[in-house]
C-alpha cells in the first residue's frame, strides 16, 4: 500500500496560545481534574476537551465520558472558530528543541491498518497498553472525529534521509506558521507544506521504512478500535532521548518494612540507601518511601530467558505481582514518568533505569512488545497546535 501516510485534508492550526493549562503536563487523571478546576481551567479549553468528564461541571453532574461528548464536541466547535484557521491538504514539517533533545519531521496522517507486501504493520507497536485507556481514548476519537494531539513513530532504519529532506524543505519554507516555547523551555516550531514536489518528496521519504511507536501506542491502539487515522509526528530525532518511566504504588497501606519482607521471602536483595537516585543502568530499583529509601536488586536472566530483558516486565510480575500480591494493572498502580510529581500521596515509588533505544529497537526486531509504558521518549510535539480532521 503505497498511501499509508497521507496528507491532513483539512485541519486547523492555533493562531496563538492553545487555550488552557498545557495538556501534555498531565500523567494521571487526578492531576487533569485539579487543572480543570483551577483559574486556568476555566472557559472552553483543549485540555476540557480532551478529557470532557473530568471538568468540574461534568463531575457535579455525575456524567460518564459518553455523556460528556456533546459537551466536547461544542467546545471544540468553538475553539475551532476563535483559536485556530482552517488549512487544507497539507502536512507539517516540525522541529522542537529543549534540553530533552531535538526532534525534526513531520506532522500528517497515519493509516495504521497499512501492510507490506509481506503482510507486516506499516505502523507497529512498541509496547504493552492498557485496555481501559485504550476503550476511552477510542471512544474520544470517535466522538470527536478529530485528533488533537499527535503520536511520536520512529522509522525502524534509515531515519536520517527524512532528518535532512525536513530540515531542506523548511529553510526554503522561511518563517514558521507556529513558533512557540512550553512550560518546560521546548521550542516548537511548524511550518504548513501544500501540494506540489516538495510535499510528494516528504511523503515519499516517510514511506520508505516501517515505523516504530516512540510516544503513542495506546493512541495507535485507540486509532485501530475507532476505524481511524493516526495523526503522528514521524521523526528520527537526530537527539530523541529516553527517560525512566517509574512505578508508583497508592493506596496499599504497605510500609517500608513491609515491603523489605515481601521482597527478601521472595529471595531479593534488598538493602537500606541514602539518596534514591534513579538507576543508571537496568538491573536494579531504587524505591521512595516516606520512612526509608531501598535499593532491590533484581535476579540474573535465567536460561532460555528471551534478551534484552525489560526491568520493567519483572518489577511488575515478582516485585508488585508475585511478592506484594497486587495487580499490575489495577488501581493501586500508577506509571510516573521522570520528572512528574505523584498526583496522590504514595506509599512507595518503584524507579527504574532508562531503557536503551538499542534494547527497544532489538525487542522490536524480535517480534516482542516492550511492557507499557516502560519508555518515555523526548521531546514530543506539542499538543493542540495542530488539529485534524479525520472524518474525511
Amino acid at each position: 500500500m503505497t498511501e499509508w501516510a497521507q496528507v491532513i485534508k483539512n485541519g486547523w492550526v492555533a493562531t496563538g496560545a492553545v487555550p488552557g493549562p498545557g495538556i501534555d503536563e498531565f500523567a494521571a487523571a487526578g492531576e487533569v481534574v485539579a487543572a480543570l478546576a483551577g483559574p486556568r481551567g476555566a472557559g472552553d479549553t483543549l485540555l476540557a476537551v480532551q478529557h470532557p468528564h473530568r471538568t468540574p461541571e461534568a463531575r457535579a453532574r455525575g456524567l460518564s465520558l459518553t455523556d460528556a461528548l456533546p459537551l466536547a464536541r461544542r467546545a471544540l466547535d468553538r475553539l475551532r472558530t476563535t483559536a485556530y484557521r482552517r488549512v487544507t491538504d497539507f502536512v507539517a514539517p516540525y522541529r522542537v528543541d529543549g534540553p530533552d533533545g531535538t526532534a525534526i519531521g513531520v506532522l500528517c496522517l497515519v493509516d495504521p491498518a497499512a501492510v507490506d507486501g509481506h503482510g507486516m504493520s506499516r505502523v507497529r507497536h512498541s509496547e504493552q497498553v492498557y485496555p481501559q485507556v485504550v476503550a476511552e481514548r477510542a471512544a474520544m476519537l470517535a466522538g470527536l472525529g478529530c485528533a488533537t494531539s499527535a503520536a511520536m513513530l520512529v522509522p525502524v532504519s534509515g531515519g536520517e534521509g527524512l532528518t535532512a529532506t525536513v530540515q531542506r524543505i523548511v529553510g526554503a519554507l522561511g518563517a514558521p506558521a507556529v513558533s512557540t516555547t512550553d512550560a518546560a523551555g521546548r521550542t516548537h516550531r511548524l511550518w504548513l507544506l501544500g501540494p506540489g514536489t516538495d510535499q510528494d518528496t516528504l511523503l515519499t521519504e516517510v514511506r520508505r521504512h516501517p515505523l516504530v511507536v516512540a510516544d503513542g501506542n495506546h493512541r495507535l491502539a485507540a486509532t485501530v478500535r475507532a476505524s481511524s487515522n493516526l495523526l503522528a509526528l514521524i521523526t528520527a530525532g537526530p537527539a530523541l532521548r529516553i527517560g525512566s518511566i517509574h512505578r508508583v504504588l497508592t493506596g496499599t497501606g504497605l510500609t517500608a518494612a513491609d515491603l523489605v519482607q515481601a521482597w527478601q521471602r521472595a529471595g531479593l536483595n534488598v538493602r537500606t540507601i541514602d539518596e534514591p537516585a534513579t538507576p543508571a543502568e537496568p538491573g536494579g530499583v531504587t524505591v521512595r518511601t516516606p520512612a526509608a529509601n531501598l535499593r532491590v536488586d533484581l535476579p540474573a536472566p535465567g536460561p532460555g530467558e528471551p534478551l534484552p530483558r525489560i526491568d520493567h516486565a519483572l518489577v511488575e510480575q515478582l516485585l508488585i505481582g508475585d511478592a506484594l500480591g497486587i495487580d499490575p494493572q489495577g488501581p493501586h498502580v500508577h506509571p510516573l514518568p521522570a520528572g512528574h510529581a505523584t498526583d496522590q500521596e504514595a506509599d512507595a515509588v518503584l524507579q527504574l533505569a532508562p531503557v536503551p533505544f538499542a534494547d527497544v529497537l532489538a525487542v522490536h526486531r524480535q517480534g516482542r512488545r516492550m511492557p507499557r509504558k516502560s519508555t518515555y521518549f523526548t521531546p514530543k510535539p506539542q499538543s493542540g497546535l495542530l488539529l485534524a480532521d479525520l472524518t474525511g
